[in-house]
């Protein structure tokens, strides 16, 4: 992780870790659902950026110092649409939003969390919730990337990028497996060579439009909190934000362990506390500069595994890519112009191998019944939370849907409880 590497490699595999993430989303689905105007949803991108960017500088060089990138949740999507539209606008989604923050500092500075990680989540469980952060993402790259269509791509056309792209990506990391020089050259650059390759393909398809960014501006403002939005404090919108953030952590632990797991450094209950309190932190800052709740994301030890550089600093610099790009929409607009089924291509790979390295994880344990059930049980919760019906998750109270729409989080919890309630021996006495 301290690996000293030049600024050339940390430049450019910093921005194959942003390229990657897939942050503008979460913005792009919460100004679509909220009604936002075209120059709203920009703003909010680009604050995005700018809360991704500080919050990972936090987490990578004073807090949990391990080598991840925070990123915007898709868990609070649906409590901030709510907020937003039933409490009085951003003002309310950021006020709720930095009361929860402040909650989960706390909670890391008691050092509470800490204690819950080593007493409720050993080896085993944690395989299992690395393996099930794979599983529940890997629908997402398919659905939301590659089985689309779009007026430039049909969903044919999407499905070959997606092929072209992958199969680029495992070539390259492969180059690097067989040949010692320019093979690491490769290997470290399989990502944005991928990526690249895919953006190629998509224009000989006439699937890549660079209008958006000919007509983004070269430097324009995020809007912050106090300035542009101000701040509410409702009460019914900071008790589900309280709840949202519980929820967080649960995932996002889950991807501490898939970054220990790839790069072979073993997560201490110290940095399991350390990282509490810069997420809260890190969600709390993300909310002064006008986005929403920050968590580490798992795509970043899928890329460390592919290329083999787990150095901080290249998430340094990719934090520094971040607040660049908060700051020039030309940039911004350059990484949404990529095409999704492009994206999905590497996301896919990325996937696979988190769920595979939880398998690793847990591969050394001896696999009595009662351990099957421990892997098995959560991996059938996570399944079925991917395949229900949208309809049976509305139907739910507003708790119970947070917790559905979180599969990570849920299954995260059935592991705890398979874990602590099947007895690990059986006595039987004559």
């Amino acid at each position: 992780m301290n690996d000293d590497i030049s600024f050339g490699q940390s430049l450019i595999l910093g921005l194959q870790h942003v390229l990657a993430m897939d942050v503008y989303v979460p913005p792009f689905i919460i100004a679509t659902a909220i009604g936002m105007s075209s120059p709203d949803a920009a703003s909010l991108i680009q604050s995005t950026f700018l809360g991704a960017g500080i919050a990972s500088l936090i987490q990578v060089l004073f807090f949990l110092k391990l080598p991840v990138c925070q990123g915007p949740s898709f868990v609070p999507i649906g409590a901030i649409v709510g907020i937003y539209l039933g409490s009085g606008g951003m003002a309310s989604v950021l006020g709720s939003s930095i009361a929860g923050a402040i909650a989960i500092t706390l909670l890391g500075f008691t050092g509470i969390y800490k204690h819950i990680v080593r007493n409720y989540i050993p080896t085993i469980v944690s395989g299992t919730i690395i393996m099930i952060v794979g599983l529940t993402l890997l629908p997402s790259a398919f659905n939301s990337n590659i089985y689309v269509s779009s007026p430039s791509l049909s969903i044919n056309q999407n499905i070959l990028l997606a092929t072209i792209t992958a199969a680029t990506l495992i070539l390259f990391s492969m180059l690097g497996e067989y040949f010692s020089n320019l093979g690491k050259v490769f290997r470290i650059s399989s990502v944005i060579i991928a990526l690249a390759v895919g953006s190629l393909v998509a224009s000989f398809m006439g699937g890549l439009d660079f209008s958006p960014v000919a007509d983004a501006p070269w430097l324009s403002m995020p809007k912050l909190a106090f300035f542009d939005y101000g701040l509410a404090f409702d009460v019914s919108a900071i008790i589900t934000m309280l709840i949202i953030y519980m929820v967080l952590l649960a995932e996002t632990t889950g991807t501490w362990y898939a970054v220990s797991a790839v790069t072979g450094e073993k997560v201490s209950d110290e940095q399991i506390n350390n990282g509490v309190i810069g997420e809260g932190l890190g969600c709390l800052l993300a909310a002064l500069v006008g986005t929403t709740p920050v968590t580490g994301y798992s795509t970043n030890a899928g890329i460390i595994s592919i290329t083999g550089v787990a150095s901080k600093k290249v998430f340094v610099m990719a934090s520094i890519w971040f607040i660049l790009f908060s700051f020039v929409g030309k940039l911004s607009a350059l990484i949404h112009a990529i095409p999704s089924s492009v994206i999905g291509g590497v996301f896919a790979v990325v996937c696979v191998i988190i769920m595979l390295s939880g398998f690793r994880v847990i591969k050394n344990e001896e696999f009595t019944e009662r351990e099957l059930y421990i892997i098995g049980v959560p991996l059938i919760v996570a399944i079925g939370l991917l395949f229900m019906p949208v309809e049976v998750k509305q139907s739910a109270p507003q708790f119970i849907q947070y917790l559905l729409d979180s599969p990570i989080a849920l299954s995260a919890i059935v592991a705890v409880l398979m874990n602590k309630l099947i007895p690990k021996e059986k006595i039987i006495r004559g």
